[in-house]
């Protein structure tokens, strides 16, 4: 699985990972958050682009990002649509948290950035998509304050 750095260019997982670490070490007293969201658009009866993104967030200080692009033949469901971004972004942080985990990097909270919310046609699957995050052991963020999707993976999609 490669990833894009706006600084780095194309990565693999690896060296988001070290750079990712690299990155919080540099200020070890900061607060940090690392957020993952998964945002997608469809084509038109031809296929459905999802990107992951990958954020680590210093409190008040700003942040990085890295994002993962891929293609998939069209979805005519939003529900799958979602299930599958929500499959996405806890694919990707369960591999995040097992390197944290072996590396002994346990002071960064992942939260699952989610694009449902009370407004609009994804309402009705909130809780569903919810339950997933949070029976994976992740917190959930839901729109409005779910930028890691919204705005960092959304703007990637097109």
């Amino acid at each position: 699985m490669f990833f894009t750095s706006p600084s780095m260019g194309q990565i693999s997982f690896q060296e988001l990972f070290d750079d990712l670490v690299g990155y919080t070490n540099q200020y070890p007293d900061d607060t940090y958050k690392l957020i993952i969201g998964t945002d997608s658009h469809s084509f038109l009866n031809s296929s459905v682009i999802f990107v992951t993104a990958v954020v680590v967030h210093r409190i008040g200080k700003g942040g990085r990002f890295y994002y993962h692009k891929q293609k998939t033949r069209y979805m005519e469901s939003l529900r799958q649509r979602i299930y599958y971004e929500t499959f996405l972004s806890l694919e990707v942080a369960t591999r995040l948290t097992e390197q944290l985990a072996q590396n002994g990097e346990t002071r960064l909270n992942v939260e699952i950035h989610l694009d449902v919310g009370e407004k609009g046609e994804t309402r009705d699957i909130i809780k569903e998509v919810v339950g997933m995050v949070i029976g994976s052991g992740y917190q959930a963020c839901i729109k409005p304050d779910s930028y890691g999707a919204t705005t960092v993976a959304d703007r990637f999609t097109k």
